[in-house]
C-alpha cells in the first residue's frame, strides 16, 4: 500500500488591511451579513458574500431552525441565492465571516464538510476556481485559490451510476 500526502496551500493575512480592495469589500459586506444572522440556537454567527463574474455581490448569513436539520449555512445560502438569481453567472470570489454572539474574542473559521463539497461543485460546474477568503472580524484571515483546496478528496459524480 503506497502512502500519500494532502497538502492545502493558502495565505495568512494579519488583517483586513492586508486583502485587495475587491477582497476587502466583500469581507466587510460578509460582516454586514454577519449581522441578520438568525443563530439563536448555535449563538453562532456567521456572513457570507460573493463575488460574481457580472460584477454582482450576493449576501448570506446562517438561518438556523429548531428543526435543526432544516437551517442553512451562510454560505450555500448565498450560494444558492446566487445561483437562483443569476443562474450560470461564475462566483468569483467567496468570503465568509464568523463570530460566536457571547464571545469578546474572534476565532478563526473555515467553512464545514458540506458547504466545502457545494463549493467544489460550484467550481466543477463553471468551470472555474472561486477564491475562497475565511476569517474573523478581527482576527487571522485565510485565503485559498479555489475550493478544491479547501477538500482534496472531495466526492464527484464520477462515482455516481449513468442511466
Amino acid at each position: 500500500m503506497e502512502k500519500k500526502e494532502v497538502k492545502i496551500a493558502y495565505h495568512q493575512a494579519q488583517s483586513v488591511d492586508e486583502l485587495a480592495k475587491e477582497e476587502k469589500q466583500l469581507f466587510h459586506l460578509a460582516i454586514e451579513a454577519m449581522g441578520n444572522a438568525y443563530a439563536p440556537y448555535s449563538q453562532f454567527k456567521v456572513g457570507c458574500a460573493l463575488l460574481l463574474a457580472n460584477g454582482e455581490i450576493v449576501k448570506g448569513n446562517n438561518q438556523e431552525n429548531m428543526a435543526y436539520p432544516s437551517g442553512l449555512c451562510a454560505e450555500r445560502v448565498a450560494l444558492f441565492s446566487a445561483s437562483a438569481n443569476y443562474p450560470g453567472v461564475p462566483v468569483k470570489i467567496l468570503a465568509v465571516v464568523a463570530k460566536p454572539i457571547s464571545a469578546d474574542e474572534d476565532m478563526t473559521i473555515s467553512p464545514c464538510g458540506g458547504c466545502r463539497q457545494v463549493m467544489v461543485e460550484y467550481e466543477r460546474i463553471q468551470n472555474e476556481p472561486i477564491k475562497i477568503i475565511t476569517g474573523s472580524p478581527s482576527g487571522s484571515i485565510f485565503i485559498t485559490d479555489n475550493a478544491h483546496a479547501l477538500l482534496p478528496l472531495a466526492f464527484y459524480d464520477a462515482g455516481l451510476s449513468k442511466k
